[in-house]
């Protein structure tokens, strides 16, 4: 027993040096100098600000994407002690010393920094030379651009690190599953592929594109192994669940923890909750969550409530009423019916509280015990201050001829008298039955004689001239131009009412019950409206200075001005590596004409390059050429402002492909001894001045040292760049 004892416990460890190396080189050339500038570089003028809000645990919504990247961006600020009070409002402004600036930029230059031997890891996986992958490592390690995106609390080099990493861990598992089909290994980079897609797409929705890609690959892989007969049925059955499980059950599991994460970690009320449904809202610590602890939850005949339009964007507005009325004819000489003004008021006022009333009664108050309102009971809507009631007729309203104007009747004891029943619908409604509830229901108001539907349309036109303050319009809708969420209300703020004098009316304030509307609001129910909103939220696009077009990126025509000193002339630029872009769009050219020639010459039966380099060869271009299409071209269907570092990760891609490029040049087209000596002597002096070029932008790449004027002068390659010269 003891005879285990007699010989050393030997542990045999490969470590591969270039890996290492790489590693160490890509953590210095992204983390050195890390919170050099100790100022507000360019877009962490706008990062800043959520990480000041998780940190303040204040809920926002963020229209350009998921939430996965600001919460890796706010860790760092977590792991510095950061308490997130500082201002985000100027380019430039000095970060006090609360901040954190080394923390806050680290998760950033991680990632980029492992973006280099992440490029080298994917080569040796796609089969070429050490030697090539790593040249592609290299040429990320010196590519300007690069550097200077993942220097900063910017989310670009996280995108490109998940990126690379789902690239990776799929070009390991389909390598593996040559020899070793679910083995420990293989589930490993399966699950790993899933996780990273996840993850990129988390960051950033152009994250979608690789994933996409990646789907397509695992298809057509998948596509290859039903044709192989080695395989038995219930094999490809347990390979089919096991990439369905990996690559799309768990990132779409990933992607809901996200939000999961976000919601908890967010739960005080703040500024950005306002374009949110009532029922968000009050799920908030704080805002209207302080307003509607202690509401009735179900609405009766006397209920004194304010109506919330659902649709809530541009703006919300509640149902309101003034003393004020129509004029006796408009602008174009169209008449009106001279009745109270009811209009879509975007603030909070006591013209917008109505009661609810039982046709058949004349109480304003509710009943003991209270009469619940169901779905299809017919009511009177009284507005609160004025005591009139809500009214539409076959009169056109003021912006919207073809609608009916909806108004508060006041009786002129002419041939027109009140219309004012309305049908309750409640549009969520689970059965019939239903009662209608404060914040929960989502409500039509069907006006009974006419059929028309209350509407705020206001969201789609013109406000209402001065006579209307400016307030958005109100009318009757027809049923049958269709459903839309401008026809849909709820109650936002509610109480029973006690009194039937209306001097106490206006300032009584019972609170019978207390309702907690958080615990009514599932966490899907909460996710489905977050996720809605920043698709369908919309800021308005601006033009920028230093905004451009996609075609502009391919040949770099434009940089992006990061920061400037504001003495000495130091600045950061985001500026390429002209040499890598110029190689890089070569590089895309000679894959393209080369599989073309290809192409033609194997459907004349005439093999230029051995089968499996023909396999490797299309193998590679499906993952970089593929890679550069997905995450670049989208751009031109996209309406939104473009920056420059949205090429980023296409030009990753073609980074990528460069030494694919050359070795395949190098083993198959220089025959010949002497081409293949000088082949590799081009290959060094082209090397060189990547490295030349590199070194040369590097002052506007790390900020420093400053430059003279001559000197920055002489940087400006192109007439189309933007290098700051400071006036003396």
């Amino acid at each position: 027993m003891l005879g285990c004892l007699k010989n050393p416990v030997v542990v045999t460890v490969e470590i591969n040096m270039n890996l290492v190396a790489l590693t160490v080189i890509g953590l210095i050339s992204r983390l050195w100098g890390l919170s050099y500038p100790r100022a507000v570089v360019f877009d962490e003028v706008y990062y800043g600000q959520f990480v000041s809000l998780y940190m303040k645990r204040i809920f926002f919504v963020d229209d350009s994407g998921p939430p996965f990247g600001h919460m890796l961006l706010a860790l760092g600020g977590y792991l510095g002690g950061f308490d997130g009070n500082f201002l985000w409002n100027r380019i430039g402004a000095e970060y006090s010393m609360n901040v954190p600036v080394w923390s806050l930029r680290l998760l950033p230059g991680l990632a980029g920094a492992l973006c280099v031997p992440l490029a080298y890891q994917i080569l040796v996986e796609l089969q070429f030379s050490h030697c090539a992958a790593l040249g592609a490592a290299l040429l990320v390690l010196l590519e300007n651009s690069l550097i200077t995106q993942s220097r900063f609390m910017l989310l670009e080099s996280i995108l490109i690190f998940f990126i690379l990493l789902a690239v990776l861990s799929y070009l390991k598992f389909y390598n593996l599953q040559r020899d070793s089909f679910f083995s420990g290994s293989w589930w490993f980079w399966l699950l790993l592929t899933g996780v990273a897609c996840s993850c990129a797409v988390g960051v950033k929705y152009m994250g979608l594109f690789t994933y996409m890609l990646l789907l397509t690959i695992a298809g057509v892989h998948f596509w290859h192994m039903i044709g192989d007969r080695n395989l038995s049925n219930v094999s490809l059955m347990c390979h089919f669940l096991a990439r369905g499980l990996a690559l799309i059950i768990i990132p779409v599991a990933m992607y809901l923890s996200f939000f999961y994460v976000h919601l908890t970690l967010l739960y005080r009320s703040g500024p950005h909750d306002q374009i949110m449904t009532s029922a968000f809202q009050a799920s908030l610590e704080g805002g209207l969550a302080r307003i509607t602890q202690g509401q009735p939850l179900e609405v009766a005949y006397g209920s004194q409530i304010t109506l919330r339009n659902v649709l809530g964007k541009p703006m919300q507005c509640w149902l309101h009423s003034h003393t004020n009325t129509y004029p006796i004819r408009y602008e174009n000489g169209r008449g009106s019916s001279h009745q109270q003004q009811v209009t879509c008021y975007p603030f909070k006022d006591v013209n917008n509280w109505w009661i609810v009333k039982d046709p058949g009664m004349q109480q304003l108050v509710v009943s003991n015990p209270p009469r619940p309102v169901r779905h299809g009971h017919i009511v009177q809507l009284v507005h609160g201050i004025t005591t009139r009631y809500l009214n539409t007729h076959d009169v056109a309203a003021p912006l919207s001829p073809h609608s009916q104007e909806v108004s508060c009747y006041i009786d002129y004891n002419i041939s027109m008298p009140a219309q004012n029943l309305w049908r309750v619908e409640i549009v969520n409604r689970e059965s019939d039955m239903d009662v209608w509830k404060t914040i929960l229901s989502e409500v039509r108001f069907v006006h009974v004689n006419t059929s028309a539907v209350l509407k705020a349309s206001g969201f789609f036109g013109a406000s209402l001239p001065e006579w209307g303050y400016r307030q958005l319009e109100v009318v009757g809708e027809k049923l049958s131009k269709g459903y839309h969420q401008s026809m849909v209300w709820n109650v936002e703020e509610h109480r029973y009412g006690k009194s039937q004098e209306q001097k106490e009316r206006e300032v009584e304030l019972h609170s019978p019950t207390q309702m907690d509307i958080s615990k009514n609001l599932s966490f899907m129910a909460k996710f489905t409206e977050l996720q809605w909103k920043i698709l369908t939220l919309k800021n308005e696009d601006t033009e920028h200075k230093y905004s451009s077009s996609a075609l502009d990126w391919i040949t770099m025509d434009t940089n992006i001005a990061y920061w400037l000193h504001p003495t000495s002339g130091a600045q950061i630029h985001l500026l390429g590596n002209v040499v890598t872009w110029a190689s890089a769009n070569i590089a895309a050219l000679v894959y393209a004409c080369l599989s073309l020639w290809y192409l033609i010459r194997r459907r004349r039966k005439i093999y230029d390059i051995p089968e499996d380099a023909w396999q490797l060869w299309v193998s590679a271009g499906g993952i970089c050429v593929g890679g550069w299409a997905v995450n670049y071209l989208p751009f031109f269907l996209m309406e939104k402002t473009l920056f420059l570092y949205h090429y980023l990760p296409a030009l990753t891609f073609q980074i990528l492909l460069i030494p694919i490029v050359l070795q395949h040049l190098g083993n198959h087209l220089c025959r010949s001894l002497l081409l293949k000596s000088m082949f590799s002597a081009l290959v060094v002096a082209w090397f060189s001045s990547v490295y030349l070029v590199y070194r040369t932008f590097s002052p506007v790449t790390y900020g420093e040292p400053s430059l003279s004027v001559t000197e920055l002068k002489d940087l400006r390659w192109k007439d189309s760049w933007n290098i700051l010269i400071q006036k003396q």
